[in-house]
Order: C-alpha cells, then sequence, then structure tokens
C-alpha cells in the first residue's frame, strides 16, 4: 500500500473528482458528497466539531471521521485541493496543514448557521420568504440548503434520486442553486381523507396514519428522531440552513407533539424571524397573540419580525411598528410590498386559474382531492390561453381542452365526478376537444381500476372507469413510484418531453399507441396512451406541459381552431421561474434590514 501523504498526493493530481459512486463504501458519510479527499489530508484533526476519540478493539483510542461531512462538501472539497496544490505532501508538518485547514475554515463553516422562518398563520408567506432568503444568501457566495420538517401538501416533485418532497421545497432548493433532496422535507404529509395521510419518509411512502396514529405514537418518537437527524445532516453540509416553519408555532392544542416550527429551530439552534401578511388586516394582533402564546424560553428565539405582502405606502405603519416593538420586545426588520410573482402554490385553496377570457380555455376538472396542479402553470407562457378550474358540467361544456389532473385519491375523486355529472360531460366532448388524463386522472380515463390491495379502500373492489381509453389499472401492492424522467413525444411532431413520476398503481397499456418514449439508457420505454383518432391521452409524467412540444400539440388540436401556438415559447418553464425568485429576492433584499437580519444570525454581510 502506498504512504498516506503519496494517496493524497494522487488526490490532488486529480483535483476535484466529485462523487465516486463506484466504491463500495459509497456514500460512506452522506448521499453527493466529494470523495476527492478519500484519505483527508488533515487527518488526525483533533477538531472536535468534526470528529471524536473512540476505542479500537484493543481498547487504544484512535481518532474517529465518521461524522465528518465538511471535507466532503464539494466547494470544501475544491477549496483544499486548491490550498494543497504543489505542497510536498511527503514533508508537510502539522502547522502546515493545520494552517491549510484553518484557511479553508475562514471560507467555508464548519457547521452551518441556521435561520427558522415562522409564520403567525398559514399563508402569512413564509414559503417564499424562505425561497428569497435561500437566493439572497447563495447570490452572496454562501451554500445554502432549505428545510422543513414536515409539510402536508399534494402538491410534490420527485428528486434526481427519485425521493418526494414538497413542491415549495423544490422551488426553495432552486432559489438556493441546489439539487433537492429529501433531507430538505424529511416528513411530507400526503392527505388522502380528512383524517387519514399517506407519510413519506426521507421521500419514500411509510404507510397511511389517521390524526391519533400520527400525533400519539410516530411523532413523540420516530417523528421527532427523523426531524433531528435531518437538521444534523444539512447543518454539517452547508454555510446557512433556511429553514421554514409550518402553520403557526403557536398551536397550543399541538404541545410538544409540533415538530415543525420551535423543536428543530432548537436543534440547530436558530434564532427565528416570524412572518405576518398584511394583505388581510389584523397582522399587528396576530403578531402580538403568536408571541404571547408562545412558552417565555421559545418567545425569547424569536429576534425579529417581518411584515408582508404590504399593498400600498408602508410608512403609514409607522406607529403601529413602534408599539408593536415597544409590546413586544423584538424587532420590525422590514415591510415587504405586494407582489405578483408566477411561482408555484402549494396550497390547492389558492386555486384561481388564468385570469382573462383569451382564445383558448384550458378546463381543469378541481377534483377534492386534487395533486401537483402546477402541471398547468406552464399554459401562462401562452398567449391568449387561459386556465380555468372546473367543477360543474356548463364548464366542461366550455372548455377547449379537457385536463383531468392528478388526485391522491383515484376513486374517492372517480365517484366525486360522477356525483357532480361530470363524468358524463367528459365523455360527451370525446373526439370534441383534447381531453388529457395526468396520473390519477389517466387511470380514470381507462375502463376499470382494479384495489385488490386496499391501497384505497377499505376493502377489495373493482371499479369501472370513464372508458374513454381501453386500460385496466390495478393496485396490488403498497408501493408508489418516483422517478425523474425524460424522452420524445410521440404525436405530432414529436420533441422532447420531460417531468417525473409520482404514483401508485399500475396501468396495462397493452398494445396501444403511446403518448412518449422514455429514454433509458439505449432503450425506449412506451410511456401513457395517445389516441390521435379522438383526441384522448394519459400520462403518468406530472410536468410534461413544462416543455413545450406536448403543450403546444394540444393547443393546436383544441376546439374551433380558436388557437395556433405563433413564434417560439420560452423554452419551459424554469427560466421564468428563475427570473422570478431573482425578482422575489431583490424585493426583500430592499425591503429587509439585511445587515440586522445577519448579525442575529451571525454571518456576515455582505459575505467577503
Amino acid at each position: 500500500m502506498r504512504p498516506y501523504a503519496e494517496r493524497v498526493e494522487r488526490q490532488l493530481e486529480r483535483g476535484d473528482r466529485g462523487s465516486n459512486t463506484a466504491c463500495p463504501y459509497y456514500p460512506c458519510h452522506f448521499k453527493g458528497q466529494n470523495c476527492t479527499h478519500c484519505f483527508c489530508p488533515f487527518y488526525p484533526c483533533g477538531d472536535t466539531r468534526l470528529g471524536s476519540l473512540v476505542p479500537s478493539r484493543d481498547g487504544t483510542p484512535v481518532w474517529s471521521c465518521k461524522d465528518c461531512f465538511w471535507i466532503h462538501r464539494h466547494d470544501v472539497a475544491k477549496t483544499v485541493c486548491r490550498l494543497l496544490a504543489g505542497k510536498d505532501m511527503h514533508h508537510a508538518t502539522d502547522e502546515e496543514l493545520a494552517a491549510c485547514k484553518e484557511e479553508a475554515e475562514c471560507r467555508h463553516a464548519v457547521r452551518a448557521r441556521a435561520l427558522m422562518v415562522l409564520g403567525t398563520m398559514s399563508g402569512a408567506g413564509k414559503s417564499l420568504m424562505a425561497a428569497a432568503l435561500c437566493r439572497i444568501f447563495s447570490d452572496e457566495g454562501y451554500l445554502v440548503s432549505p428545510f422543513k420538517a414536515q409539510n402536508m401538501s399534494l402538491n410534490a416533485c420527485v428528486t434526481p434520486d427519485g425521493e418526494e418532497i414538497a413542491r415549495i421545497q423544490e422551488l426553495q432548493a432552486r432559489a438556493a442553486r441546489r439539487e433537492p433532496d429529501g433531507s430538505m422535507n424529511p416528513i411530507l404529509l400526503k392527505p388522502k381523507r380528512d383524517d387519514v395521510s399517506q407519510v413519506v419518509l426521507y421521500g419514500r411512502p411509510y404507510r397511511d396514519m389517521d390524526v391519533p396514529t400520527y400525533y400519539g405514537d410516530f411523532v413523540p418518537s420516530t417523528g421527532r428522531a427523523i426531524v433531528s437527524a435531518a437538521v444534523s445532516s444539512l447543518m454539517r453540509r452547508n454555510d446557512i440552513v433556511i429553514m421554514e416553519g409550518a402553520g403557526s408555532p403557536a398551536e397550543i392544542n399541538l404541545g410538544e407533539g409540533d415538530i415543525a416550527n420551535m423543536a428543530p429551530a432548537e436543534d440547530a439552534g436558530a434564532p427565528c424571524v416570524l412572518v405576518a401578511t398584511m394583505e388581510r388586516g389584523g397582522a399587528f394582533a396576530y403578531v402580538l397573540g403568536t408571541l404571547e402564546l408562545l412558552p417565555p424560553h421559545r418567545r425569547s428565539m424569536v429576534r425579529g419580525i417581518i411584515l408582508n405582502n404590504m399593498h400600498g405606502d408602508a410608512s403609514v405603519l409607522g406607529s403601529g411598528i413602534e408599539e408593536l416593538e415597544e409590546r413586544t420586545g423584538v424587532p420590525v426588520l422590514g415591510v415587504v410590498p405586494h407582489l405578483e410573482l408566477s411561482l408555484p402554490s402549494e396550497d390547492s385553496q389558492s386555486l384561481q386559474g388564468t385570469p382573462g377570457t383569451g382564445t383558448c380555455t384550458v378546463g381543469v376538472i378541481r377534483l377534492p382531492r386534487i395533486a401537483n396542479f402546477t402541471d398547468f402553470d406552464a399554459f401562462s407562457l401562452e398567449e391568449g390561453v387561459c386556465v380555468r378550474y372546473l367543477d360543474t358540467p356548463e364548464g366542461v361544456a366550455d372548455a377547449d381542452i379537457i385536463i383531468i389532473p392528478g388526485t391522491k385519491h383515484t376513486l374517492g375523486d372517480l365517484a366525486w365526478l360522477r356525483e357532480r355529472g361530470l363524468d358524463a360531460a367528459i365523455m360527451a366532448r370525446k373526439g370534441h376537444v383534447p381531453i388529457v388524463g395526468i396520473c390519477g386522472g389517466y387511470q380514470m380515463l381507462g375502463t376499470l381500476i382494479r384495489d385488490t390491495a386496499c391501497v384505497e379502500s377499505d376493502e377489495p373492489c373493482i371499479r369501472e372507469g370513464l372508458g374513454l381509453i381501453p386500460v385496466e389499472t390495478a393496485f396490488d401492492a403498497y408501493e408508489k413510484e418516483t422517478r425523474q424522467v425524460e424522452g420524445t413525444l410521440a404525436v405530432g411532431e414529436g420533441g422532447r418531453v420531460r417531468g417525473y413520476m409520482i404514483h401508485m398503481g399500475q396501468t396495462d397499456r397493452s398494445r396501444l399507441p403511446p403518448l412518449c418514449f422514455l429514454h433509458e439508457g439505449d432503450t425506449q420505454v412506451p410511456e401513457g396512451v395517445a389516441n390521435e383518432a379522438t383526441g384522448v391521452y394519459g400520462t403518468y409524467m406530472h410536468g410534461i406541459f413544462d416543455v413545450p412540444p406536448f403543450r403546444r400539440y394540444l393547443l393546436s388540436r383544441a376546439s374551433r381552431g380558436a388557437h395556433r401556438p405563433q413564434g417560439d415559447a420560452v423554452a419551459s418553464v424554469d427560466e421564468r421561474t428563475d427570473a422570478e425568485l431573482d425578482r422575489l429576492a431583490a424585493a426583500v433584499r430592499e425591503a429587509v434590514d439585511m445587515e440586522a437580519l445577519c448579525a442575529i444570525m451571525g454571518v456576515a454581510y455582505p459575505h467577503g
């Protein structure tokens, strides 16, 4: 075996080589780690923030780096490579190596600083505030990660590793210019009924739970441990962690059962800012009431207040702000103006469709358990197209394109369609307008749905679908497919498609013409169904409209020849989202006293 110094030198010669996924021990520290310094040049550093002495087999204490993530961060690995380049590793003294480590540590924190963004209520604007701060600190050169311990949302997405997290955490990761991963949203609750949710842990389905089971059994033990572990991991992999709370931290009925707000802030040692919206009125009362309901030790963690979504001149708030600060002892850090933004929402209650009349109406059925409704944001990129969310047969009759979206409960929402008479209204439009089913909507378009494993029902059952395409779906196991996909459209002029799968159940499409072909290595796998004669299409691919080909194909087939896409639309929603995040960050940077906020966090601003 080569001497240790030679092995390190070999690593440095190759420079930053990233993750060595071929290594049989990968990931020995964390998924996505940088493996350039497989053998740490500073070993044994003796830094108790990074490692510890542990007994060997014979009882002799040895230095363990098992829990050190610092040297395996991409930015740290690159910096250390530059600092050690050209140095004689065979004869480097402990003092020289310690100096290198100290210099690297000046640029990259050994343990992150964190900030918890709390809200006085749901809808206060904490999600976008957290996204803005992620972008601001990323602009400053910090390595930033978002975090939300527990989110309840049917608007989910899939990470590159096939983990399912809330869409808003994916947006925050985009704001931080990071790839999303399951530790950013370790607990995701996806409601199936009013009292039952599917619990997703680190991006993988765990099991369904009712409210008493979740808060009585899961939260005090498994849930609390999962949150603490996720916080610990992110704090060791970043410079800054921007944490988002859930609802309000003052839900006194939950007590210690609230693992989404103050508990993770305590784990991270994070100061908190409290966000209140001015749009609904009563913001001062919400702030004061929230702080009054917090126990003293947690109230002291709230170090700043941000008043959000202000219409008009903020100067009219002057006397109110002064009194609020006097009553609470907490400074108001800024008043953020109301912004009209084209960014994904996580709350289905906010579904308003696209304003205006337009020459083409995309009618999306507003299912009770609608999921991934951000699939339809991309239609706003097309001039003259409006999106309407429909729950009456009359609305279906007026639409130029009909879409049955994803759902967390296919059988329940199919029954709802029939109760409303929407099934007959949709079937009557066959052959007249394009009809598209996405995920659960795709399953509804078929002839039969079998739930033999009681995934969606209390006992095995078979239900008839709408019968618009000859496919059958089976729920025969509690298994979920979650992965990112890309491929080529098989209708019209073809073109690229990309998106992600999040679904339970398997659909037998047999020999029917596919909607697209997925690229899986060198193989082209048919996906979905396309009946161009009748204009009925089904797919499991969420996000399929985000790039133009299928979106524009549908618009060209819209009824009455009302709409013909012209010119080159924006390639995807990604560019618009990124521009909107920049606009949001600029507004927050202007409105909030960032120097005071950074002083609260203990980080430099601007970052040197």
